[in-house]
């Protein structure tokens, strides 16, 4: 039955007798033949209640990185960067279940491992690195556990990589981010100065048309002037 709700494994069975009533039975026999559940369920009734308890009874908790702390980059599906010598927060959560239990926050790299726990509080945990080294550069997981119908049951997040960088390389992302800003100021007072020069020009094209215009006028007149002149004499 377990298998086949996709529920793990089988942890526990108890029976109970209860007052008859219309149950689901389901044929032990049918489902080793391989056929499909639905195929080997009836209805009908009984007094006769077998309690199972699978294994895979816990929602899978959630692993982040606290996005406010300073030096911390990166998207969180493929992992995250952290800047040496400063700090950050690994966060735990599950969605609400079960009441109690505990968060274990398992970190492992190439030469060695490490567990934190620390009790669920509103079901979720906080673990606080204030001072990052190389030694903290590995995978971390959150495994929840708790102790539900007298069985402990654990459940664990997906991996989650720290990668720790140093001050050069922080110095470098500072320059190409300061370059990059430098440039586009530079391409804003660019067009701020074209644009401002556009509007410059226009008035004096018109006042040197208006120039051209009145030496047109009195270049005209000068010829009438002296025909006037000619039939005076």
């Amino acid at each position: 039955m377990c298998r086949y709700l996709d529920c793990g494994s089988a942890v526990s069975t108890r029976s109970r007798e209860e007052s008859r009533r219309s149950v689901w039975s389901i044929s032990s026999d049918c489902l080793q033949s391989g056929s499909a559940l639905r195929d080997c369920a009836s209805s009908g009734s009984s007094s006769s209640i077998l309690e199972l308890t699978c294994s895979d009874l816990l929602l899978q908790p959630i692993i982040s990185v606290s996005p406010t702390m300073d030096g911390v980059s990166g998207a969180q599906q493929q992992g995250f960067q952290v800047l040496q010598g400063s700090s950050f927060t690994i966060s735990c959560s599950v969605q609400p279940q079960y009441p109690g239990g505990s968060f274990q926050l398992t970190f492992t790299s190439s030469n060695t491992a490490y567990n934190y726990t620390q009790p669920a509080v509103n079901h979720s945990a906080d673990f606080l690195f204030p001072a990052v080294d190389p030694a903290h550069q590995g995978n971390y997981r959150c495994v929840y556990g708790v102790f539900v119908f007298s069985h402990n049951f654990s459940s664990e997040s997906r991996l989650l990589s720290l990668t720790v960088t140093g001050p050069k390389v922080f110095i470098i992302r500072l320059v190409v981010v300061l370059l990059v800003a430098l440039l586009l100021v530079v391409i804003i007072i660019y067009f701020i100065l074209k644009a401002s020069r556009g509007q410059k020009s226009d008035p004096q094209e018109d006042i040197e048309l208006s120039c051209y215009n009145r030496g047109v006028s009195r270049a005209e007149g000068e010829p009438a002037e002296e025909e006037g002149a000619q039939g005076a004499e």
